[in-house]
């Protein structure tokens, strides 16, 4: 399992190692020891599925605040999907970034998303599935996000992303200017 840092503190890369011949391979998605090594004791305690039917689906950027934040451990399980997070943790020297990633069965690549960020993604083929473990159970109440197209933030989105297929909450999403001060740098968890 390779796990490399991506330049925003905190976010991680981890692509599983592959072992395969004419029958198709096996891999290990998850291993608790090596996460923890490399990454910092997250226990998950639910996994999430989303199916995306049409290309070009936007989802996000969402997150969940304190006292029930959510770390998230993404992964494409069909399709193929442009994954993105920004770092809104207030006073973070990366604040307001954003990194992005092509997520697909193929590539293996899974996204470490910290509580502290905001997350979203667009379906780039059809029937696209999104998987991802959390570290903190759903809850309504502390259900937060960020506008999906903020220029403050500037995320270059596939051609595809149509606002369309948009929620009606993720429509009605604040901007990062006006955002609460959920997450602070000085509160943020060591990351390994």
């Amino acid at each position: 399992m390779e796990i490399t840092s991506l330049p925003i503190p905190g976010l991680k890369l981890i692509v599983p190692r592959r072992v395969g011949d004419e029958r198709g391979y096996f891999v290990e998605t998850f291993r608790a020891d090596l996460f923890a090594e490399h990454v910092g004791d997250h226990p998950f305690v639910q996994d999430n599925e989303s199916l995306s039917v049409k290309a070009g689906t936007v989802r996000g950027l969402h997150f969940q605040s304190g006292p029930h934040p959510q770390g998230k451990l993404v992964r494409c399980i069909a399709g193929a999907l442009f994954d993105a997070v920004v770092d809104i943790r207030q006073g973070s020297p990366t604040f307001g970034q954003w990194v992005g990633e092509t997520l697909t069965p193929a590539n293996g690549k899974q996204l470490w998303v910290p509580p502290g960020f905001a997350h979203g993604f667009c379906s780039l083929e059809p029937n696209t599935v999104i998987s991802y473990k959390v570290t903190g159970y759903y809850s309504a109440a502390y259900d937060k996000g960020l506008t999906w197209d903020d220029p403050a933030i500037g995320i270059v989105w596939p051609d595809i992303a149509d606002p369309e297929t948009l929620s009606a909450k993720d429509r009605e999403q604040p901007f990062l200017s006006d955002l609460a001060a959920y997450f602070t740098w000085s509160d943020s968890v060591p990351c390994a």
